[in-house]
């Protein structure tokens, strides 16, 4: 099946289609895990991406029921230097083509992903459509130009959960009882609150601040997702009213929206932070943690300015590029970091961010 990739700037790549017919358009974007497709795919904070992954071989120990992160493939499309339609693994129930065409997602392969890459470092994450159906390049540029460009866009509300619900019903009602505000959130973000202890009410990211504090919770989480922090304008609003109220860590995009609650900004990088091998520094310890990332996105160390807390500090900073990778504001016992502490895939190095929210509650209680 012969497919093509088009981007925005006119780059054309003809390769092998594989997984489901058809059209993908979204964000051409490059990781560097060397495994956890599955996990990228269901991630989602990769709504609207059309994923490349740089490693060379992807698919060959298949997929199974186990490693994913959402209940659906988030990703638009996939691109890959070689897929394998046999496997081998112990838990695989199926390929990665059948997969990917069960969910309806187009890929496309034997095209040099290096050469891609090289091409997004250079000029930056940008749309792209990847068809089976046609290679006429003026058609499918039309189809781009159509395409929303993900600044300004709003993709919380495609992914966040209908309505609420608590995560493990077994839970101690007798342990700490948290709210975990969903924009996106992965399964292994709630597994890791679960194992530290917490007991996770989850609830849509539209719900309302005094609502959140109605369930009187001992703190409140502010999970990952995909997209523009900026225009998710109603979680900012409800930030705002929860600060102070009690003790908040986020991750990820629930980074970037309490960081713009508390009045800094947020802006586009370049091509993104996504893989699995992101060097990042506790200017705590002093220690350097081997970070799992997918955001394109990041606060302004330029605006930290106007954050009116003067205990305010930045806790880890990205060691590739030097961007914000954590933020801490004791007075109001909040805390939060760029960086996916879960994995999922990925290394753990970051896991301890879990149980560290014990503390910040415990502050918390003394403060009041």
């Amino acid at each position: 099946m012969k497919a093509v990739l088009l981007l925005e700037d006119g780059t054309l790549f003809k390769g092998t289609g594989f997984g489901a017919d058809g059209e993908a358009a979204g964000e051409v974007v490059f990781n560097t895990s060397m495994t956890g497709y599955q996990e990228i795919l269901t991630d989602p904070s990769s709504y609207g991406q059309i994923v490349t992954l740089t490693y060379t071989q992807i698919g060959n120990y298949g997929v199974n029921d186990e490693d994913v992160e959402s209940s659906n493939i988030h990703a638009t499309g996939l691109i890959v230097r070689e897929y394998f339609d046999y496997y081998s693994n112990w838990r695989a129930k199926t390929s990665l083509p059948v997969y990917l065409k069960k969910n309806k997602i187009t890929g496309i392969s034997d095209i040099d992903t290096r050469m891609l890459t090289r091409l997004i470092r250079t000029k930056g994450a940008m749309r792209g459509i990847i068809s089976t159906e046609t290679d006429d390049a003026y058609k499918l540029m039309k189809k781009i130009e159509k395409h929303r460009n993900i600044i300004g866009s709003d993709l919380v509300k495609y992914v966040t959960s209908k309505k609420g619900y608590i995560y493990n019903e077994k839970k101690s009602r007798k342990c700490r009882n948290i709210v975990a505000v969903d924009y996106g959130v992965k399964f292994n973000i709630l597994r890791c609150l679960d194992s530290a202890g917490f007991r996770i009410r989850v609830v849509p990211a539209s719900t309302s601040a005094d609502e959140i504090l109605s369930m009187d919770p001992d703190g409140i989480f502010l999970s990952n997702g995909p997209g523009d922090p900026a225009a998710v304008s109603y979680a900012i609003k409800n930030i705002k009213l929860l600060l102070g109220k009690k003790p908040l860590f986020g991750v990820c995009l629930g980074h970037q929206l309490m960081a713009l609650a508390l009045g800094a900004k947020t802006y586009k990088l370049k091509f993104g932070h996504h893989g699995g091998n992101h060097p990042v520094k506790n200017l705590s310890t002093g220690e350097v943690e081997i970070t799992i990332q997918n955001h394109g996105f990041a606060v302004e160390i330029e605006t930290l300015k106007n954050i009116d807390i003067s205990s305010f500090k930045i806790t880890h900073i990205n060691l590739n590029d030097g961007t914000i990778e954590g933020m801490e504001y004791p007075e109001i016992s909040a805390y939060s970091v760029q960086h996916h502490p879960e994995a999922g895939p990925g290394p753990h190095d970051s896991r301890y961010l879990f149980s560290a929210f014990n503390k910040y509650i415990d502050n918390f209680g003394k403060q009041k």
